[in-house]
């Protein structure tokens, strides 16, 4: 699909140099990332679901020669699917947006509709790949944060399954010196028991993906969890809907650090989690974009949390637009590109789980590049 945009000509200047631009124009295009292996978690889709693919919608803002890259997963937790995501971007004005102004496209977009903020986040991503790469820059210096090569350590997540499987896609993570495994299944001791055979040392995170309703039975997991010395923390216990003084009940009772996902999407719900968790887990679908995911991480650090940088099921784009901010985070947890056979775009590398840009042949903007020319190629016959 293609936004309608205008064909004005404005020139932008930049170094010295004039760039004839004319006209911003928005792309999209659905794809399905293929997986290594089926992917299930606790607050997922119910069985029966296709648990071997994962749905996104790519999308490339053009503005001349100026390019920029976005993608909006779908996710079933938060009610976006492929055709919400292509709805709301058909709406999309393109000429409304600018890379020379991502505030005011945000703006734009934020009175268009409520929600739909994976949508929106593609949106943004793409803005701010565009505007620094025609800054001359990467996106982490265009945000003045910078990126420390090795230093940033991403999780490697291991998906409900069986034990059997569970042993397979741990040996498979052999080089990942982090695990993140997903419980809240009946199975979840045999599950760690079969990781452990694996594994008898590595360090490991929980993300419980809401499980748990009772306070008491979350305590409960949770202090049989901690009999591992080799686990970190746990994420969401409990569904993001618990009353406040339920989850601060389980804060100061819990032998592990806990960590809100579900519970924080943007800066406002700072103050709210610095109330009920250790830490929080930020994850730009959820903000809306990487400029507000970046002042979600800011918020959180000023009100005392932990701060870690998730992903969805997704490709080397949004991965890559995580990455940007790793400068911002105290835990990684950035490898949805590594769950996936069909990475349609290459970018950062994340060999023996440090993330990396050193080898991305692309210098400006997010460091992605498609990994086939032509990627869009039957909209731009038209």
């Amino acid at each position: 699909q293609r936004s309608r945009g205008h064909r004005a000509f404005p020139r932008l200047q930049l170094a010295g140099v004039c760039i004839v631009l004319e006209g911003m124009k928005l792309d999209f295009l659905p794809f399905d990332l293929r997986l290594k292996h089926k992917w299930a978690v606790a607050s997922g889709p119910q069985s029966g679901a296709d648990q071997s693919r994962a749905a996104v919608v790519l999308v490339r803002l053009s503005d001349g020669p100026a390019i920029g890259w976005g993608e909006a997963p779908a996710t079933s937790r938060y009610q976006e699917t492929t055709a919400t995501i292509s709805d709301f971007l058909v709406r999309v004005e393109a000429d409304r947006l600018s890379f020379a102004n991502l505030p005011a496209g945000m703006e734009y977009l934020e009175k268009l509709a409520p929600g739909n903020f994976s949508a929106k986040c593609a949106v943004n991503v793409a803005l701010a790949d565009g505007a620094a790469r025609l800054a001359g820059q990467a996106v982490y210096d265009f945000l003045n944060l910078g990126f420390t090569e090795g230093k940033h350590v991403t999780s490697f997540s291991i998906g409900l399954d069986t034990p059997e499987k569970i042993r397979e896609k741990v040996l498979e993570a052999a080089a990942f010196p982090v695990l993140k495994l997903k419980v809240g299944a009946a199975g979840d001791r045999e599950n760690l028991a079969a990781l452990r055979e694996a594994a008898p040392l590595k360090t490991i995170r929980v993300d419980a993906n809401e499980a748990w309703i009772a306070k008491e039975e979350a305590l409960k997991q949770i202090e049989w969890l901690a009999q591992d010395p080799h686990i970190e923390f746990i994420e969401q216990p409990m569904p993001a809907a618990t009353p406040a003084e339920d989850l601060a009940w389980l804060k100061r009772r819990s032998p592990l650090p806990v960590f809100g996902d579900e519970s924080y999407h943007h800066a406002g719900d700072a103050a709210r989690c610095a109330e009920c968790f250790h830490g929080v887990n930020i994850k730009l679908i959820k903000a809306g974009g990487i400029l507000q995911a970046a002042e979600a991480l800011k918020a959180a650090r000023r009100a005392g949390l932990k701060t870690m940088i998730g992903c969805m099921v997704e490709s080397s784009v949004s991965t890559s637009a995580g990455a940007h901010l790793a400068e911002l985070a105290d835990y990684l947890d950035l490898d949805g590109n590594l769950l996936v056979r069909n990475d349609p775009f290459a970018g950062p590398t994340a060999k023996n789980g440090i993330l990396s840009f050193a080898a991305a042949k692309e210098k400006l903007g997010l460091r992605v590049r498609p990994r086939k020319s032509g990627l869009f190629a039957a909209k731009d016959a038209k």
